[in-house]
């Protein structure tokens, strides 16, 4: 899949003011490489993120995805084969287990035959001895790393993830991140954003928003 971002504009009001969330932003993203947007907050990430995923709608410009998904795809339309989102809340489910929780894509579509087993997951993310506690029961980090492996389950083309180590110790930093890698390194798109400075400097392409504006698009030659 490639996602191609065209001159996306959008503006939110602020009681009187209105504010430029993102102003005619272009950019194409490419399966292969870990793309991080960056930028400090308010630089508009996360509403990039979001009308890629299509849960926000631009007022201008477009979102296109083309192969293996038709042209013109509806991101709505799409399932956790398809698209898979890392959002800054996690949104695990409570009453389910970490476990349940990782293997909530598979339940929703079970006509998903690829993926990765909801155990080997934990056991990559090093959470595999909690897989039976509740969210509430494990620590933030515990439950970002479930969150992200929840988005690894059925191995979608595209991965979106909206701060995904925000929760976590440099030491586990290094180990989402080389797990986000192989995924966009097995031929799919990972575009997740951050101001962190040592996820910045993992990624192979970092594109820097400010005010809203695309202000720079760089590869960085992170060695393979």
């Amino acid at each position: 899949m490639t996602v191609v971002v065209e001159n996306l504009t959008k503006r939110f009001r602020r009681g009187a003011e209105t504010v430029t969330a993102l102003d005619d932003v272009t950019l194409v993203l490419n399966p292969g490489e870990l793309t991080v947007a960056a930028g400090p907050s308010g630089s508009g990430k996360t509403t990039l993120l979001s009308i890629i995923a299509g849960f926000e709608t631009a007022d201008a410009g477009a979102v296109r995805f083309e192969s293996p998904l038709p042209v013109g795809a509806d991101p709505l339309a799409m399932t956790w084969r398809d698209l898979a989102f890392v959002p800054q809340a996690l949104a695990l489910l409570d009453e389910l287990t970490v476990r349940e929780n990782v293997e909530m894509p598979a339940l929703l579509d079970p006509s998903a035959l690829r993926g990765e087993p909801a155990e080997e997951l934990l056991e990559r993310f090093e959470i595999g001895h909690l897989a039976d506690r509740y969210p509430s029961m494990t620590s933030g980090g515990e439950q970002q790393r479930t969150a992200v492996a929840r988005a690894l389950r059925l191995h979608p083309p595209l991965l979106l993830g909206d701060e995904p180590t925000g929760h976590q110790d440099r030491g586990r930093i290094d180990l989402v991140l080389g797990i986000l890698r192989g995924h966009a390194y097995a031929g799919n798109v990972v575009l997740i954003s951050s101001h962190d400075e040592a996820v910045i400097s993992m990624a192979d392409r970092v594109v820097t928003l400010a005010d809203g504006r695309l202000v720079s698009d760089k590869r960085t030659g992170v060695s393979r």
